[in-house]
């Protein structure tokens, strides 16, 4: 397995492998040709960005059944599409800020996210994984009140600044469709799932987006999530500050997030 890390040190922003404790520097271009350099650093020695800087982010609603049932929504018959800002991307260790606009009913979002690697447009669900870099964890944070009763569409609610926490890596070999994936408040489980949940895998996702719109190299679609979020449960749970949210995704890893105020 390879391990891909965006990171910032002395010598600037920067790619590397990880392996074990140390960083080997990629030369080159991440999502073109790339080789690792000769030199190495700890791990300890550099901070952990969001892996990638993605040129679009795209997400999908309603993609696990288990969610949809909770969600009180029949299942899709093609996936749900809808967008984030790019300026909602953040890294491992980055705060969650609520922002002052909407700051009550913030909800969690663990998952699994694929980064694209080739330039994808009409590829089939056959090729559609040949296309991709690898994978990470990612939080689809909400404003529930913008999303589900403020707003007649999702954009605001989805793309606060701060609402798409990436990473901590990219994993570049792994098998998508079995997963286990987890989300953590404050060290209590509140998603507990698998990616074989998923109504549209990661193959069917890549080749109906791709039939759409090109997904050029970087670009990052966010699959949806299982059950457990925060709105649908009795009472409503919704991020507060101080808290801590942390999403882990068997073979990746965990990324973890404190959760601020705004200002």
């Amino acid at each position: 397995m390879a391990r891909v890390a965006r990171f910032s040190c002395d010598k600037g922003v920067l790619y590397g492998v990880l392996r074990g404790d140390a960083v080997h520097i990629i030369e080159g271009d991440l999502l073109g040709t790339w080789h690792e350099s000769d030199t190495v650093l700890p791990l300890s020695s550099v901070r952990l960005l969001a892996p990638v800087a993605p040129p679009n982010v795209v997400a999908i609603g309603l993609n696990y059944r288990k969610h949809a049932e909770e969600s009180q929504m029949a299942l899709p018959d093609r996936p749900v599409i809808f967008f984030k800002t790019t300026t909602a991307v953040c890294g491992p260790e980055d705060p969650i800020v609520l922002p002052r606009m909407a700051p009550a009913e913030v909800d969690y979002e663990c998952e699994l996210t694929i980064v694209i690697g080739k330039r994808a447009k009409n590829v089939s669900p056959e090729r559609a994984l040949d296309f991709v870099l690898g994978y990470t964890c990612g939080n689809d944070v909400s404003a529930r009140d913008c999303q589900l009763r403020e707003d007649t569409q999702w954009a605001r609610g989805k793309s606060f600044d701060t609402f798409a926490p990436i990473g901590p890596w990219i994993e570049t070999d792994l098998d998508p469709d079995h997963l286990h994936v987890v989300t953590r408040l404050n060290g209590e489980v509140m998603q507990d799932s698998s990616t074989s949940d998923l109504i549209f895998p990661c193959r069917e996702l890549i080749a109906y987006l791709s039939r759409a719109m090109t997904l050029l190299p970087g670009t990052i679609i966010m699959t949806g999530t299982p059950s457990g979020v925060g709105f649908a449960r009795k009472p409503p749970v919704f991020l507060r500050p101080g808290d801590r949210v942390e999403i882990e995704i068997e073979g990746i890893g965990t990324l973890g997030n404190p959760v601020v105020a705004e200002g």
